[in-house]
């Protein structure tokens, strides 16, 4: 299991998988090939039926600049190891010099035919019932196991990314307008701060809740700066959460890092274990993970012990079992944006549940990333990110 560090990311939305992770291997092979006369582009699968609603195109072509020379787009081309697939093509006096094949797996990441995952492994423990047995041996808590691995520098990293996290949540409850894309969608988020202030009680906060989640969302689908956490699909859930605790219950900058630390190890062991891109295993592994980070961070701000940790973070993965990837004209808008909302305020409700319980509960969290992943993998691909089946059907959505 990788460094949370490669999970937490700092980018631009709208998608980390078509945006960002394009980006990243259009950067290696450029960099690779320097002196090429032209490069070629071809997109596979999710990423060419999702890639022009999600600026595949447009990150490509601010990456490579005047030597790209033509993007092929194969939506209907599936390649085996992963479905958001690219190969690159370097020519040079009108011939092929070299090509490269790569797949963008969700968060950023790159992997290709090549990459041993493995072998970037730092934690020695794979499964969350083998960190909790050594919590429990040496009285630690998660962030603590988490430093143990990491090191004491893991906390000016996860401080820079809280300040990007708040600072989307800052720009973004101010904005107004609309969204880029055919579905001139209207921002939210700085009308949802202005009826909050006319409220109170109960439906105050959870409003206030609701516009912090949409404040990132929003910012995301704009192509503004966000965090990872852990997919630009899902990078409205914890943030919103831990602003939130920060705001509400006055919780301090130490220990929204400890949480911060605590959510990325959830989102890092499903990452590892499954899967947290859309194109591979639908929605469930983005904003169900992202879900499952926010209830594990939120309990154990409020004081909850490893063990209803664990059973918040399970909760949050296990009441999105199933969930499909099907944005509407391919944007990262609808349903994209209310579901962060909604699995932010589903986060606190598990924190409640978990911290009402003693932590013993049936299923296990790992139980459920294993069943996630096998649920994924059962479902048809146009329910994955290609925009071909569920609300994505309905074309009457997007203004012509």
């Amino acid at each position: 299991m990788d460094s949370i560090r490669q999970l937490y990311k700092i980018g631009h939305g709208p998608s980390s998988s078509h945006t960002m992770g394009p980006k990243k291997a259009a950067g290696l092979f450029i960099e690779k090939h320097k002196d090429a006369d032209g490069i070629v582009v071809e997109l596979y699968g999710s990423l060419a039926a999702t890639g022009k609603g999600h600026l595949t195109e447009e990150i490509l072509q601010l990456t490579i600049g005047n030597k790209l020379e033509k993007i092929v787009w194969l939506p209907k081309v599936f390649l085996p190891k992963h479905p958001n697939a690219l190969k690159f093509i370097a020519m040079k006096n009108g011939a092929i010099v070299d090509e490269w094949t790569a797949y963008s797996v969700g968060g950023g990441a790159v992997i290709d035919d090549n990459t041993v995952l493995a072998a970037h492994s730092i934690y020695p423990h794979k499964t969350l019932d083998e960190i909790l047995t050594w919590c429990n041996d040496n009285g630690n808590e998660l962030w603590q196991y988490v430093e143990h691995v990491e090191g004491k520098g893991i906390w000016d990293y996860l401080a820079e990314i809280w300040a990007v996290m708040k600072a989307s949540i800052e720009r973004g409850k101010t904005q107004s307008g609309t969204l880029p894309g055919v579905l001139m969608l209207p921002r939210k988020s700085q009308s949802f701060m202005k009826k909050a202030m006319n409220l109170s009680g109960p439906i105050k906060k959870r409003t206030q809740l609701f516009a912090y989640a949409l404040a990132v969302s929003e910012e995301n689908a704009a192509g503004g700066e966000i965090v990872t956490a852990p997919t630009c699909g899902g990078s409205g859930v914890l943030p919103a959460v831990l602003y939130y605790f920060s705001k509400v219950y006055k919780s301090d900058k130490t220990d929204i890092l400890h949480a911060l630390a605590t959510a990325g190890l959830i989102g890092n062991l499903v990452k590892h274990n499954a899967s947290i891109s859309g194109a591979e295993v639908g929605c469930q592994g983005e904003v169900g993970t992202a879900c499952a980070m926010a209830s594990a961070a939120a309990t154990q701000l409020s004081g909850g012990t490893i063990y209803q940790v664990e059973y918040s973070a399970e909760m949050g993965l296990e009441h999105h079992l199933g969930l499909t990837c099907d944005p509407v004209a391919g944007l990262v808008q609808i349903p994209c944006i209310e579901r962060n909302a909604f699995a932010a305020e589903r986060a606190l409700s598990h924190n409640t549940y978990a911290l009402l319980s003693d932590g013993k509960h049936r299923i296990s969290f790992d139980e459920v990333v294993e069943t996630m992943y096998k649920t994924g993998l059962d479902l048809p691909n146009y329910y994955k990110e290609t925009s071909l089946g569920g609300l994505a059907m309905f074309k009457g959505l997007a203004k012509k």
